[in-house]
């Protein structure tokens, strides 16, 4: 802050992530971080709770924000907080008791922030990248089996990653965003448009609920099955997609395709190094592509994403992103999710992602080195 906004005041946080990240607690309340002063996390609900998890160091209770406004020295002219997240109405009960003249946004510090991850923070996120590895590369494959419906399939998988040690759900940044562990689609539905950000796509099981998958697509000979989730401990995931081959080959036009994103991981995550640029880790990438490769290359049809992969921890979908407009160099100690995938009409999602930290020596992957395209006998 004293870099990038150096006549900063006062910052007010809300969310959840952030005051997980923060205080080590995930309670309703608020942390207010002045200038000039004490950080005070105050807590609505609940109290004992925040002291008994939390070692932050002056945790007081709050029944409304009045109750916080005595821990500033004085009402500053501004407050910087959670612009993406904080709704109108919550904002406005704030400012009924904290009368500042201008909001301004915290987001992007914040994100900065939680972008370089500590020792205790990659512990975490390694111990998730082998649940991931041990589920989708060892303990899928004995699951699926002919005629099992996607939403069957998805309803085994998600008590398997729990047995492994997964904390049961997966958290997204990007607003309104509901998932239960991922993308899951068998062939063509892999293809299926959704709301949601990603190359890949999901029938779900109504349109209501775009999520898990479909319970009338049946697995049959020759299905491509595509599986994208992440996978998280004590908060923080790792993102990986792993795809099956059932049966009967996949057509040459989709293996080819699919060893060439391969090659697209390996080559950005040699680029994984403190000081690289993420746009420049983008256009070279995508400058080094044919455009025929290029149809459909992040996306099917006009329903394509314009970044090759993401940072990653206590949300799926954190900051830098390898996209243009990422311009400040990535950090060692940052992680990223890398996805270069491709749809393949008739066929399905084919592609890989996995999960790497930046070091020295390039991107060092967290959740496993399997290819892809795993074959899976009939059963």
């Amino acid at each position: 802050m004293d870099t990038k906004e150096p006549e900063w005041e006062c910052v007010a946080i809300f969310s959840n992530i952030n005051l997980y990240y923060f205080t080590g607690t995930m309670q309703d309340g608020m942390l207010l971080i002045p200038r000039n002063g004490e950080p005070v996390f105050r807590v609505r609900s609940s109290y004992e709770r925040a002291c008994d998890e939390s070692v932050f160091p002056k945790i007081e209770p709050m029944r409304s924000y009045r109750d916080a406004t005595g821990d500033l020295l004085s009402m500053p002219a501004s407050i910087h907080l959670e612009t993406e997240v904080v709704p109108l109405a919550l904002l406005e009960r704030f400012r009924k008791h904290f009368p500042v003249k201008t909001i301004l946004p915290a987001d992007s510090h914040l994100a900065a922030v939680r972008a370089v991850k500590s020792p205790y923070e990659l512990s975490l996120m390694e111990k998730a990248g082998k649940i991931h590895q041990i589920v989708l590369e060892e303990r899928v494959p004995e699951l699926l089996r002919t005629g099992m419906s996607e939403a069957e399939f998805a309803s085994l998988l998600y008590p398997i990653f729990i047995e492994e040690g997964h904390h049961g759900i997966v958290r997204f940044g990007m607003f309104d965003s509901e998932i239960v562990m991922g993308q899951i689609g068998f062939g063509e539905s892999s293809l299926y448009p959704t709301a949601f950000n990603g190359p890949g796509g999901c029938y779900g099981l109504c349109p209501a609920v775009p999520l898990l998958g479909s319970r009338e697509r049946t697995l049959q000979d020759g299905d491509l099955i595509f599986v994208d989730t992440g996978c998280g401990v004590e908060g923080y995931h790792t993102d990986k997609t792993m795809n099956y081959v059932f049966g009967k080959a996949l057509p040459d036009e989709a293996v080819e395709a699919h060893y060439q994103c391969v090659e697209i991981q390996e080559s950005m995550a040699a680029m994984l190094i403190p000081g690289a640029i993420p746009s420049e880790i983008y256009r070279t990438i995508t400058e080094s592509l044919s455009p025929k490769f290029q149809e459909n290359f992040m996306g099917f049809g006009n329903r394509r994403v314009n970044f090759l992969g993401h940072g990653v921890g206590l949300l799926i979908d954190e900051q830098p992103v390898i996209a243009p407009g990422f311009d400040e160099p990535i950090r060692e100690g940052m992680a990223f999710a890398l996805e270069p995938k491709k749809g393949i009409p008739n066929v399905g999602m084919v592609g890989t992602e996995n999960t790497y930290v930046v070091t020295p020596a390039g991107g060092q992957c967290l959740t496993g080195t399997h290819k892809g395209l795993l074959p899976v006998p009939l059963r």
